[in-house]
């Protein structure tokens, strides 16, 4: 609201009297402090970059707390994988906070199976939000949307085949460099130290906007397969995951959750054929409940 003051006569510059003038000084100054106070606080409060909030549990932290990989929790993987039978194993461990990714076993390529079916999901996504692709245009017999819930949810190999179409190989391939991660839809092999990697930018909101994200999170929860991380888990911890399992190839990539801490999980394992699978199944559940137990200890009972 304006300050009220008699209009200046016609033709002459208006000077209020000095104890109106004083006054008004006052007034604009403690206006000037009001608005100088406003500026200052929103500068403080707005911080630029990319959304980094979780849509499930804020991962909060810093790398020497719960990002922090304990070197107790290193020394019991590896020892678990030391007695492992004949097959190929590998292991990555990463807070989505901050820290390196801890890799165990063998980081070499895996046969990815459909853990890669995450990396489709986002490149179509990708191209949702750059205006490129749309969630409801027809793929077969159902929407896009519908297809990538399919492909993530239920493991729907269809639903994969459509979505890669659509993408392409060349920009499929070319989405996944963008992101760090070097892949061939043709060969369809990554390490566990890069799905790892691909689950803490999924999970931290670095690939996609919060609505894609909680999305697709969403769909990496009850799923149509909860025997492999999942069901080692307590039920007080929150499970994203993706499993793959073909041939010879048994895995599961996880973001497991508690409280405020947030890890990928990853676990490859690879045999000669599936005759092992049971004991492979026992492999993944031992070391899952070694890290559950290691990284997010329950709270100790009340009084």
């Amino acid at each position: 609201m304006p300050l009220a003051s008699p209009l200046p006569p016609a033709g002459r510059h208006f000077r209020p009297p000095l104890h109106r003038r004083r006054r008004l000084s006052l007034i604009w100054g403690a206006v000037a402090l009001v608005i100088l106070t406003s500026i200052t606080f929103a500068v403080v409060r707005w911080v630029p970059g990319p959304w980094v909030e979780s849509p499930v549990v804020p991962a909060v932290g810093t790398p020497d707390s719960a990002a922090a990989i304990p070197e107790d929790l290193a020394n019991s993987i590896d020892r678990i994988l030391g007695d492992a039978g004949d097959y190929r194993v590998g292991v990555a461990l990463s807070g989505v906070d901050g820290g390196e990714t801890r890799t165990f076993g063998d980081n070499s390529p895996f046969a990815a199976a459909s853990t890669a079916k995450l990396i489709t999901a986002a490149a179509y996504y990708h191209l949702v939000e750059t205006g490129e692709a749309t969630l409801d245009e027809k793929l077969g017999d159902y929407d896009a949307g519908f297809q990538v819930e399919a492909m993530i949810n239920t493991s729907s190999n269809d639903s994969w085949l459509l979505l890669m179409d659509a993408i392409g190989y060349p920009r499929l391939i070319e989405y996944a460099a963008s992101i760090g991660i070097v892949y061939d839809p043709q060969e369809n092999t990554l390490t566990p130290g890069e799905m790892a990697v691909f689950l803490k930018k999924l999970y931290a909101g670095e690939l996609l906007n919060r609505e894609d994200t909680e999305q697709m999170l969403g769909y990496m929860r009850n799923t149509n397969d909860e025997v492999l991380i999942p069901a080692a888990t307590r039920p007080d911890i929150t499970v994203h995951h993706k499993y793959g399992q073909l041939d010879g190839s048994l895995h599961d990539a996880a973001l497991l959750t508690f409280r405020e801490a947030t890890y990928a999980l990853v676990i490859y394992t690879e045999s000669a054929d599936s005759s092992d699978e049971a004991e492979r199944t026992e492999l993944i559940h031992e070391l899952t409940e070694t890290a559950v137990d290691a990284l997010f200890p329950p709270a100790p009972p009340g009084p």
